[in-house]
């Protein structure tokens, strides 16, 4: 009898706790209406010897309820961003100069290693896999695996950054955490002085600091003033070094140089996580008149698949038109790299939520399922988007490959209120897909199509 008592107490529990996390995903899907957008901007910066990093804050709702934060770095000439590992899976986005960088997998073979040296002169350097970055490039850091990056160009590295704080890896915190291996990584907070969390866990110190001295020569078989200076003490403050000479590692010369590594090594440790979004040639969509779109998903860069994120690479020419479309499975994070652009969101009961002019340097959230239009300004637009699904897709409501064309004209002619040659002409008018050149008549028809749906 007690047994039973028990059992049932315990399936009530189970039961109960699982009423309580339906309310509370239902009181959070709630907090997520984005009855209110707007175009976001970094709040905070924090100056290094070697670079500067800026924040936006990612308590905003918009960041919050699509899971996810952003800075951005800019690594000067001979500088490194020092090695660290996040509680969440990173998206960067090469915006300028070029590079080289490494992650540190544990358990995987030290695949390069310098020339033999003259026994007896100096020990040989083993290192894993080093590969170069360049513009227009997106890599792939992984929850919890060191990465560091070297900028060896002639000109300032800029990168863009996306933590995915939902990603299933993140067993940690809502709010990204950083783990520095190395260094000590206090910097100098300048711009606004607004509290932001995201910020906070950059001004960490190295993970060793908390260690005993004894224990860390111990473990590294050093002595004490070794282990203080991997506590932080006595080295350059700063998550972001200049390095005094060129750095001097052991790399591949050629930039498509491949390990011939099987089985597991494979699949882990030569996994490709690196792949470039500038290049025209690879566009999916292409008018000579209105600009190109190319989609990076899982298809093309397989480690997508397992962090569930893609990317979008977009350029709009001056005056040109994306639009009106939605993402069916994602949101997506647009950044701007050149131009600006008059965009519009309109969520399901047909409100404008979004209408500003986005230029560089700001971010801005469309959510999952709302509604798009973008036109680019004199200058044109170009921009980069992250999205939240590692196979997004976008469906057109104008256009060639549009919802409109998949409809009966019967249908448009009810619901529009307008003769069956009208609703032809509306359905069949515009042969161009999601990009639409300027000053176009097709292009007024299906705004103004677009605007009487959204009032049916």
């Amino acid at each position: 009898m007690a047994s039973r008592l028990f059992l049932i107490s315990f399936i009530s529990l189970i039961l109960l706790h699982g009423c309580t996390a339906r309310r509370n995903d239902l009181q959070q899907q709630q907090e997520c209406n984005f009855d209110s957008m707007r175009a976001l901007q970094p709040i905070s910066t924090i100056e290094a010897e070697g670079g500067k990093t800026e924040f936006w804050n990612p308590d905003t709702q918009q960041f919050r309820c699509a899971g996810v934060a952003f800075l951005k770095h800019t690594i000067r000439r001979k500088s490194l961003l020092v090695p660290s590992y996040a509680n969440s899976v990173l998206m960067v986005y090469v915006e300028e100069g070029k590079g080289f960088y490494s992650v540190v997998l544990p358990g995987c073979p030290e695949t390069f290693q310098s020339p033999q040296e003259q026994s007896g002169e100096r020990m040989r350097d083993r290192n894993q896999k080093i590969e170069n970055f360049k513009k227009g490039d997106i890599l792939i850091f992984q929850a919890g695996v060191t990465h560091w990056m070297y900028n060896n160009g002639d000109q300032d590295v800029k990168l863009v950054v996306m933590f995915d704080t939902t990603n299933r890896a993140n067993q940690l915190d809502s709010i990204p955490q950083r783990f520095y291996v190395l260094g000590n990584p206090q910097g100098r907070q300048q711009g606004q002085q607004q509290q932001c969390p995201l910020l906070q866990q950059f001004q960490g110190e190295s993970i060793l600091k908390g260690f005993a001295d004894e224990m860390l020569t111990a473990a590294f078989k050093m002595n004490k003033e070794m282990a203080s200076k991997l506590k932080g003490q006595g080295v350059k403050e700063g998550h972001i070094i200049t390095i005094e000479k060129e750095l001097q590692v052991t790399r591949p010369e050629q930039q498509q140089q491949q390990q011939q590594d099987n089985g597991l090594e494979e699949t882990s440790c030569s996994q490709n996580i690196r792949i470039n979004i500038d290049k025209i040639d690879q566009a999916d969509i292409f008018n000579p008149q209105a600009g190109h779109l190319t989609s990076l998903n899982s298809h093309h860069l397989p480690i997508l698949n397992d962090v569930r994120l893609s990317a979008e690479r977009g350029h709009l020419k001056m005056n040109a038109m994306m639009g009106p479309f939605w993402v069916l499975n994602a949101h997506s994070i647009m950044y701007p790299t050149d131009g600006e652009a008059r965009i519009q969101i309109v969520n399901n009961q047909g409100r404008l939520v979004f209408d500003e002019r986005l230029q560089k340097g700001q971010l801005v959230l469309i959510p999952q399922n709302f509604a798009v239009m973008i036109q680019a300004g004199n200058r044109g637009f170009q921009w980069v988007a992250f999205k939240t699904n590692d196979n997004a897709m976008i469906t057109p409501i104008a256009g060639r490959a549009s919802v409109y064309r998949g409809l009966p004209v019967s249908i448009l002619s009810n619901i529009l209120q307008i003769s069956e040659q009208e609703a032809s002409k509306l359905k069949y008018s515009n042969a161009e897909t999601i990009m639409f050149a300027p000053q176009t008549s097709q292009g007024k028809t299906f705004t103004r199509a677009f605007q009487s749906l959204l009032e049916v």
